[in-house]
């Protein structure tokens, strides 16, 4: 690997020598065989492709991406964009290209893809506790190509100290903090301080920050959500200032890390001050703090919860754009006012609400106009149930609906491809396919 690329370049440019064919659901059946840089060269509109499809936004994947990285640069935060929401490399490549220190990743085979394309700086959003992804880390993380993980208990400490016994490598890991009713995360600052002393007693293990995750708290932008996030965050400085006051800290540069894509302004409202304490009169022997954001789901953003719950929809500002869309086909109109769609929870995120139509045509590709008062009231594995006003709204067998959608990371799972067009509104020419690694 070349430590020197943020991600291989090599590697992600050779996606474009791969070939198509009956695998990749989103490519029509004429292209079976031809290479995905054949396909973009040939300049297909929207109109060739086939339902249930699922399109991206060229610009609005830029659009999101410069927005963040701008943001980041002028609060003075890092960005390790979280890289499960798409499973995408040539996307983390632009990520990277923009300033990200590195890519967050959730699990193991996601480290394994991700260090297979030449990640360089790699954070586990998680603790190791599998001994393979244990040894795994141990062998592939170095100074110049770093593997961050989490800690959240001494047990975990141990799973990690047993495994390496026989070994000299040093992990480097954030002792996370969790609240009671989150997810993982030790339940409190008393909790996280015992964790980071069985850490610093570890001769496998060095401290090198602290993390959490405050979207687990709260799924609301109301007082309530925010008076919760917040209070958290303040914990994590506490636990932080703690930290520093015990001197278990095991390296002269600290990370601070929180924030997806719903509350990241807020995590850098509370934890920003730490960045500056070196600067404020505290010894010289102290660590240089780096808060961090891992912000993921903001480079595809959505039509649904994103869309209410961003810090740049509630400022009132410049939001993020929505850059994806559903395209699904009327297979059955078996009752006044019921049509039947061809993409389902197989096509389709549905865990943070259902689609939404849009806008409905004749034909993929072609003329359509607003769909108004029609709703998607149930989905099955390969179908959407939509209701619609029979007396105002003539809707046919054959008809295609553009359906906004709601939560990115279980959008992406659900295809191995993705056209992506120029501008979804005004030039439906693919420019580009997104190869996914789930």
């Amino acid at each position: 690997m070349n430590t020197s690329e943020a991600i291989s370049a090599t590697a992600v440019a050779a996606l474009a020598d791969r070939r198509l064919d009956w695998r990749h659901k989103a490519v029509p059946a004429t292209a079976n065989g031809t290479t995905h840089a054949g396909f973009v060269a040939a300049g297909h509109p929207l109109a060739d492709l086939q339902t249930p499809l699922l399109t991206l936004d060229a610009g609005a994947l830029q659009g999101n991406a410069d927005r963040l990285a701008s943001w980041c640069k002028d609060h003075g935060v890092l960005l390790a964009p979280h890289g499960k929401t798409t499973m995408a490399p040539q996307l983390w490549a632009e990520q990277l290209s923009r300033g990200a220190w590195g890519i967050t990743l959730a699990n193991f085979a996601q480290l394994r893809v991700a260090r297979e394309f030449g990640v360089r700086r790699l954070q586990l959003a998680n603790s190791l506790t599998d001994p393979h992804a244990i040894e795994w880390v141990a062998a592939n993380a170095t100074a110049e190509a770093p593997i961050l993980s989490w800690v959240d208990s001494a047990g975990t400490v141990s799973v990690i100290n047993r495994t390496l016994a026989d070994s000299d490598s040093v992990l480097d890991v954030l002792v996370e903090l969790g609240a009671n009713g989150g997810r993982t995360g030790a339940r409190g600052v008393d909790a996280a301080l015992d964790v980071a002393r069985a850490v610093a007693a570890s001769p496998r293990l060095r401290l090198v920050g602290v993390s959490g995750y405050e979207g687990s708290l709260a799924h609301t932008a109301d007082d309530a959500g925010l008076a919760a996030v917040r209070g958290y965050l303040a914990q994590m400085r506490l636990l932080h200032e703690q930290l520093l006051a015990e001197g278990l800290y095991g390296t002269d540069s600290v990370i601070l890390t929180a924030g997806g894509s719903a509350y990241f302004d807020d995590v850098v409202s509370v934890l920003s001050p730490c960045i500056s304490s070196r600067s404020e009169g505290a010894s010289q022997d102290s660590p240089r703090v780096e808060l961090m954001i891992r912000s993921g789901a903001y480079i595809i953003h959505d039509d649904g919860f994103y869309r209410g719950i961003s810090p740049f929809s509630r400022d009132g500002g410049n939001p993020f754009k929505a850059g994806m869309h559903g395209w699904a086909r009327v297979v059955s109109q078996p009752e006044p006012g019921l049509a039947i769609l061809d993409a389902g929870k197989r096509d389709l995120p549905v865990d943070e609400g259902l689609p939404r139509p849009q806008l409905i045509g004749p034909a993929l590709g072609g003329p359509m106009e607003p769909l108004a008062g029609a709703e998607i009231t149930a989905v099955n594995d390969q179908h959407c149930f939509m209701t619609f006003d029979a007396g105002t709204t003539s809707v046919r067998p054959g008809d295609v609906v553009r359906l906004g959608l709601s939560h990115p990371c279980t959008a992406f799972d659900k295809w191995t491809l993705i056209p992506v067009l120029a501008d979804t509104d005004n030039d439906q020419t693919v420019v580009d396919l997104i190869h996914t690694f789930f």
